[in-house]
């Protein structure tokens, strides 16, 4: 079982970082491997409507966003961390997060995620809610912690001193690694997803 850390800040080693960090931290110690991923320094444009990938399975901008969706490929759960901007997300991540889930949703499909968010002070819930509606549209369950998942601070040092913010990301890590192992042990037991209906649109023709 391994779990893909998106870490959607610039800073390699900031805030963001830090609470990823914690999460692969406790997720070693009960049994599950992790991966960060660094969405890098460089912008990340969002999806243009071109609908290429409905014919090659990856976007035509060929960059971090395939990069990504091929890592999550090898994943069976996802994190993402976020920045908060204006009381938002990082807008590469909300650009990544386009592409990506449009390009490769077949490779989020199902799989467990959780969404956290670094600031100084406000827009972490806000950001959390943005993030997490690209769970719900690809039937990923939602694992929840004890509190929200936020950390505090302007440096990696100060999200030190946040240790509510630091426990809640351990008990994110462990009801991530409870809830892929639930899943494991209910395809072994002959449970496997449930099938998803396709083909009805919302439309208001008479």
């Amino acid at each position: 079982m391994k779990v893909l850390l998106l870490n959607g800040s610039p800073h390699a080693n900031g805030c963001t970082a830090r609470a990823l960090s914690e999460i692969a931290g406790e997720l070693l110690k009960n049994g599950v491997e992790s991966e960060t991923f660094n969405i890098g320094r460089q912008p990340v444009g969002g999806c243009v409507a071109c609908g290429a990938c409905g014919k090659t399975g990856r976007c035509v901008f060929d960059d971090v966003c395939n990069e990504f969706t091929a890592k999550m490929a090898e994943c069976d759960g996802l994190i993402v961390g976020t920045p908060v901007y204006y009381a938002s997300p990082n807008g590469s991540v909300i650009g990544l997060l386009d592409r990506a889930f449009y390009s490769g949703g077949r490779f989020f499909r199902q799989k467990p995620a959780a969404a956290v968010a670094s600031a100084r002070r406000a827009g972490t819930t806000a950001s959390l809610d943005v993030i997490e509606k690209y769970f719900t549209i690809c039937g990923m369950p939602i694992v929840s912690s004890s509190y929200w998942n936020m950390v505090h601070g302007s440096t990696a040092s100060d999200v030190e001193k946040d240790l509510e913010g630091l426990q809640t990301m351990r008990n994110l890590a462990r009801g991530m690694a409870w809830l892929l192992k639930c899943i494991d042990a209910g395809g072994k037991a002959g449970v496997g997803p449930p099938d998803t209906e396709r083909g009805s649109r919302t439309n208001f023709i008479r």
